[in-house]
């Protein structure tokens, strides 16, 4: 009577590294990286919100200049909102009069660390807070070097005032005004909320 004997089974080769071939802990590895967001993507999104709000602004600075020029104030949503034109020497919502060259080089100095900021960035909160910082910088920089009275002493051109047709209730403001304070809003709420901008804070967490 002939009796087969089975062979052993052959354990699986170990896979560089000293896993097993099914060890699952490689791929939970590009998991964990595959959702923080590109670097490129975040570029693209900081400079896209940048430029959206740098050209709204500008649009609606033309559009103000040219409707309300020597014009009362427009009155909307029953006294809500006034549209009036104000030429403003000072920085967001008519803060710092009378240091307009010194608010120029700040905004520049802002545009540049934002710049030097953009190629680390891993949050996408991050990404859209410094677009909004940068594109309402950009949009009232843009008053500062070429309007009047000249380069680097431009008045910043407003139009929106809340309640009050004056700015007695609330600072007259402009697009690139309400970007930059919302724009820091975000920002540090990311940072209380204890996320970088380079997503350090967060992969810790995500390993604990």
């Amino acid at each position: 009577m002939n009796i087969e004997r089975s062979e052993p089974e052959q354990p699986e080769p170990a896979a560089p590294g000293g896993s097993a071939a099914g060890d699952s802990s490689g791929a939970g590895d590009s998991g964990s990286t595959g959702k923080s967001p590109r670097p490129r993507r975040l570029l693209v999104l900081l400079f896209g919100v940048a430029a959206l709000l740098l050209a709204a602004d500008v649009l609606t600075k033309v559009a103000a200049v040219a409707a309300l020029e020597d014009q009362p104030p427009a009155r909307l949503f029953g006294g809500a909102v006034y549209l009036v034109l104000v030429r403003n020497p000072g920085a967001a919502f008519s803060l710092a009069t009378g240091m307009t060259w010194l608010l120029a080089l700040l905004a520049i100095v802002v545009v540049g660390v934002i710049l030097w900021l953009a190629p680390k960035l891993r949050s996408t909160g991050w990404a859209i807070g410094l677009g909004l910082v940068l594109g309402g910088a950009c949009g009232n920089l843009v008053d500062r070097l070429f309007r009047e009275p000249g380069f680097l002493r431009g008045h910043v051109v407003d139009f929106v005032s809340l309640f009050a047709p004056d700015g007695s209730v609330w600072p007259v403001f402009n697009v690139a005004d309400s970007a930059i304070v919302c724009g820091g809003v975000l920002v540090v709420l990311m940072s209380l909320l204890g996320r970088d901008y380079d997503g350090t804070v967060h992969r810790k967490k995500e390993r604990s």
